[in-house]
């Protein structure tokens, strides 16, 4: 039986110490500079392999990663481990109940968000597989199959970053662009399924193809339905049984690996496996926000440097960088994923600058493209410089997307709440503690400053609360909505001394409760930025919340931002 000898276990426990240690130092350098810090794990993993310590230190570069023997085969399964339970990460962000309340701005963004980049890569791979680094003897239409997908595919926790960090994450567009890159992943990971089944030799065959997809539909439907319901009753029987976190997380982990072995029994990668029972295991009721923290701290800090770092091991970047093959591959997929979000989000209804925001939020990719990438790679179907482009690719697309939307939202002269506050919609005193009763009383003096319809205000406020709560911390909330036809911004604030449940995070009831309406993306992205900076100050808060006058509130507004 094949073992770790005395000198393998050092040689792997040194290599994995000098991935992670570089990783990590590499990643938090990234951060402290404004930067995702999978850019700096690549980074280290480029540096310590063939492209710069293979070039000019061949010797230590083959002692610490060496080709042959048992320890790169051990390395090798630790990386496979922080892919697999990365992706567990990416499918607990999915919300697929989010997904499908949304309206026809996040229908069309998604359809066409995929459809345009799929469709372009799809032709360009097909007609120049060659140019586009398909491998020798690499079936042509497996190939564009696969170029598309990797195109289609959106980063959402870069996108999720990007929008935190913009003050846009609450907003329309933004639950908008989150609900439409959790749909890009979900059905651009359906779609490299069955690509990843057509590359098994194994099934190549009608037979064996057929036999694979039915495996994997079968699979993914089980699991997102009555696996997901089993989930979601279990969970309360683990977390009162058992000591915590330990065994919620043991469960969620072990059925990870299980999902995971059962889709490379399939014919398709792990990794397909591990979305999909993320998606299940996100979708429970009584997952606590804590251990998806927990779970999120443990892969994006221990297994997913080892990956991302291992990245940069697998190819010389300088040797196999082509400058055309790059450009055209940053090029087509920047026009098919801008132009396609964008113009799905004008057919959505929203205005023009809004959707050119939107497409280049959904253009910022990131791990997913990489993935995909190494898959290809190992499974011979791409060569190394399609490889090296398509890595370039995901990093480009993730470092130009904010500053780009940061450009385009940004304005000479924004809204602000005091700008728009006034004392005709003030309510010192809601009548009702319910969120119904309240958010009743507040469109009714709204509707009537501007002659517009009560109902109509609160049927689309509704709406948008089963979309996204808007609960905020300490005993805030904001709901907000966009209605066609409000000429000017309207901003009316509630007090409630009992407080109203606006499914906060913190659990707390909102004792103030400021709700904005808008005709445009544009000042409602204003105001609530305007809202996440002011509130952020504690002094803000406490003054707000003792405001018993529009004079009291008014000051609370002008309190100075930390």
């Amino acid at each position: 039986m094949p073992h770790l000898s005395p000198h393998d276990v050092m040689t792997m426990f040194m290599a994995l110490a000098v991935l992670l240690g570089g990783a990590k130092l590499a990643g938090e350098l990234m951060q402290k500079l404004g930067q995702p810090a999978i850019l700096g794990e690549i980074s280290v993993g480029i540096l310590l392999g063939p492209t710069v310590l293979g070039h000019f230190h061949p010797h230590i570069y083959a002692a610490l990663f060496p080709a042959t023997g048992v320890a790169p085969i051990a390395i090798e399964t630790i990386t496979t481990l922080g892919v697999v339970f990365f992706l567990l990460t990416a499918g607990l962000e999915i919300d697929l109940r989010s997904i499908f309340r949304q309206g026809k701005s996040a229908l069309f963004v998604s359809f066409f968000g995929v459809i345009f980049p799929f469709a372009a890569g799809f032709l360009a791979a097909g007609l120049f597989p060659k140019y586009l680094g398909a491998s020798e003897g690499a079936d042509t239409l497996i190939f564009a199959l696969f170029v598309g997908t990797a195109l289609s595919i959106s980063a959402l926790p870069v996108i999720a970053r990007i929008l935190m960090d913009l003050n846009l994450l609450r907003s329309e567009m933004g639950t908008v662009i989150m609900s439409s890159a959790m749909f890009d992943d979900l059905v651009g990971w359906i779609l490299f399924s069955m690509v990843l089944g057509m590359m098994n030799p194994a099934a190549r065959s009608g037979g064996g193809l057929k036999h694979t997809i039915a495996l994997v539909v079968l699979f993914a439907g089980l699991t997102l339905t009555v696996g997901r319901w089993l989930i979601d009753k279990m969970l309360p029987f683990i977390q009162a049984h058992t000591t915590w976190p330990g065994g919620v997380l043991g469960f969620i982990f072990t059925l990870t690996l299980a999902g995971a072995a059962f889709t490379e029994y399939a014919g398709i990668h792990a990794v397909f496996g591990a979305f999909i029972i993320g998606i299940a295991v996100g979708e429970s009721t009584h997952l606590r926000k804590r251990t998806s923290a927990h779970i999120h701290e443990i892969v994006t800090n221990v297994f997913a440097p080892f990956f991302f770092a291992s990245i940069g091991l697998r190819t010389n970047f300088v040797a196999n960088f082509n400058l055309g093959l790059t450009l055209t591959v940053i090029g087509v997929a920047c026009a098919g994923k801008i132009f396609g979000a964008k113009w799905g989000a004008r057919l959505g209804g929203m205005d023009n600058r809004s959707s050119w925001a939107v497409g280049l939020a959904m253009n910022a990719r990131g791990a997913m493209e990489m993935i995909l990438g190494i898959l290809a790679l190992q499974a011979g179907l791409i060569r190394e410089q399609m490889f090296v482009a398509l890595v370039i690719m995901a990093l480009f697309t993730s470092l130009v997307s904010a500053p780009s939307i940061h450009a385009l939202v940004s304005r000479r002269r924004t809204t602000t709440l005091k700008d728009v506050v006034t004392s005709k919609l003030f309510i010192p005193k809601l009548d009702s503690d319910t969120r119904h009763g309240a958010l009743k009383q507040m469109c009714e003096l709204a509707a009537n400053e501007v002659s517009n319809s009560a109902e109509r205000f609160l049927r689309i406020v509704l709406e948008r609360e089963k979309v996204v709560a808007s609960g905020w911390e300490n005993h805030l909330a904001i709901p907000q909505a966009r209605i066609n036809g409000v000429t000017r911004p309207l901003v009316v604030v509630g007090k409630s001394a009992s407080g109203i449940d606006f499914d906060a995070r913190d659990g707390k009831p909102a004792r103030l409760v400021i709700m904005i309406i808008t005709g445009d993306n544009q000042s409602q992205h204003d105001l609530l930025a305007d809202a996440s900076s002011l509130f952020s100050n504690r002094e803000a808060i406490e003054q707000a919340l003792e405001a018993n006058s529009f004079v009291e509130l008014v000051a609370a507004l002008n309190a100075p931002v930390s």
